[in-house]
């Protein structure tokens, strides 16, 4: 009996031209670096007929509109060359993202509320091939202490009949090891400092606070919408949130409080890594605290907060992600 195994997956992923149309993901130029992965390759809308008649039991099902869930962590890490895009690119560009290149400083990545980017991913499971076409997804970004640095996605895509084939060789070149969150690695957690878009990514005045990291939700709405002539998968809407826990003395504990009541928005920013052209900073421009409750540490107090994340009166800029720089 042959076995099959969970870790021999490759996943593939390339951005659309025309969105539905499949523009044939390779091993050599599209492989993704995945971990943490999950896919449901088959979401279906079952229809029971419910028939009456002179006996007991089940009736069958109809099998309508299906798509396909997939899941997976990718590591958030630069290319290793100035202002270059990072292998992870692709899939930003598929959540609602739009990806800024600045010569020689940098390389962002912005929200956007149209003009939406998709994807195509090949998922190969030891042998058996599922295409998701029309892709689009929610993404997570992680930096927690003594963990990678990841970006956690979740895709809904277009349904295709799985294939028999064997898995291709794949080039993972392009992905680069990160550098786990730590005091070495991970400058603290930055509130009300100032952040320039045009030059090399800094941090600059603020408060900073010892933290345990942070964690944004891009809070992307991601639904699949069958009709008659045209099924999508679209973005709908966001609502991007963040938390983070930090170690603070009873004054700093008590202007968080204040500021809380009053409503204040003030920037969040982190800024990670200490390899050249590798280095990832998120940036948070308009946050609002919106609860904040007493935790522990090993016995050490502690503070998690909740935040919200609001775009400015120009929109589009809720949550930035700078990398390769």
């Amino acid at each position: 009996m042959a076995t099959r195994l969970i870790r021999n997956t490759v996943v593939l992923l390339k951005s659309e031209v025309t969105y539905g149309t499949d523009p044939t993901p390779t091993g050599g130029s599209n492989a993704m670096l995945v971990s943490n992965l999950s896919i449901n390759p088959f979401n279906v809308t079952a229809v029971d007929r419910d028939l009456i008649r002179s006996y007991l039991g089940a009736s069958e099902s109809l099998l309508g509109s299906r798509y396909v869930e997939m899941s997976f962590d990718v590591e958030l890490t630069g290319s290793a060359t100035v202002a270059v895009a990072p292998a992870w690119g692709p899939a930003l560009l598929a959540c609602a993202m739009a990806e800024t290149l600045t010569a020689v400083t940098r390389a962002d990545y912005t929200p956007v509320s149209s003009a939406f980017g998709s994807c195509t991913i090949y998922w190969y499971d030891d042998g058996l091939l599922h295409k998701a076409v029309g892709a689009r997804g929610a993404p997570m970004f992680k930096l927690n202490i003594n963990q990678r640095p990841v970006m956690s996605f979740k895709f809904l895509g277009l349904y295709s009949t799985p294939t028999v084939v064997s898995n291709p060789s794949t080039t993972l070149t392009a992905w680069k090891t990160p550098q786990i969150i730590s005091e070495a690695n991970t400058l603290d957690l930055t509130f009300g400092g100032t952040h320039s878009t045009s030059t090399a990514p800094a941090i600059a005045s603020g408060t900073p606070y010892p933290s345990q990291g942070i964690e944004i939700d891009l809070g992307n709405k991601v639904d699949f919408n069958p009709f008659l002539g045209g099924e999508t998968v679209d973005s709908t809407s966001r609502n991007a949130t963040a938390k983070c826990t930090l170690d603070l003395t009873a004054t700093q504990e008590a202007a968080l409080i204040a500021q809380m009541e009053a409503g204040t928005l003030q920037t969040v920013g982190l800024s990670h890594g200490t390899v050249s052209n590798q280095k990832v900073l998120v940036w948070l421009p308009n946050v609002q605290i919106i609860n904040m409750q007493k935790a522990e540490a090993n016995g050490k107090r502690v503070v998690a907060l909740d935040l919200k994340c609001l775009p400015s009166t120009s929109g589009n800029d809720e949550v930035r992600i700078v990398t390769s720089f």
